[in-house]
């Protein structure tokens, strides 16, 4: 019975002590915010949906980090006076309030070369990377940004 209860104590102790080598880990790396790219290539079939689901994911997780990436007919929601599908909801005012929370929506300079549209045509909250794709894949492989397609 002995020889048990000198087992139980070693195990106990290195249990512990497995823990507390871990608890550092697991505390430094709650102080860091989850960072997320949402990836809009159709404001169609992406847009609304996107934007709840990233003010849903915000409610949430209020401390996370988020950046819209749109290319292709993605970068239409952020096109100044552009509207859902239906034609019923705005899509400015939305981004906007997801711009205060800490948002960035970004949209692609080829997709603007490759269509002829401008700048100037685009909300202010819209910020412009030189591609959409490139952005994306640089979000998720160096700066470990989790990957989200509405």
């Amino acid at each position: 019975m002995k020889f048990f209860k000198s087992i139980l104590v070693k195990i106990i102790i290195a249990t512990a002590s497995l823990m507390s080598l871990l608890m550092p880990a697991y505390a430094q790396q709650s102080l860091h915010p989850t960072k997320v790219v949402y990836h809009i290539d159709d404001a169609q079939e992406q847009g609304l949906k996107g934007l709840r689901n990233i003010r849903n994911h915000l409610d949430v997780s209020p401390t996370t980090e988020i950046i819209v990436v749109t290319h292709s007919n993605g970068v239409d929601m952020l096109m100044d006076g552009a509207k859902d599908k239906k034609g019923d909801i705005e899509y400015a005012p939305l981004v906007t309030a997801l711009k205060s929370r800490g948002v960035r929506f970004e949209v692609c300079e080829i997709t603007l070369k490759n269509r002829g549209l401008k700048k100037d045509e685009f909300i202010l909250d819209a910020d412009f990377t030189p591609s959409g794709v490139v952005r994306i894949a640089d979000l998720q492989f160096k700066d470990h940004y989790a990957y989200i397609k509405p």
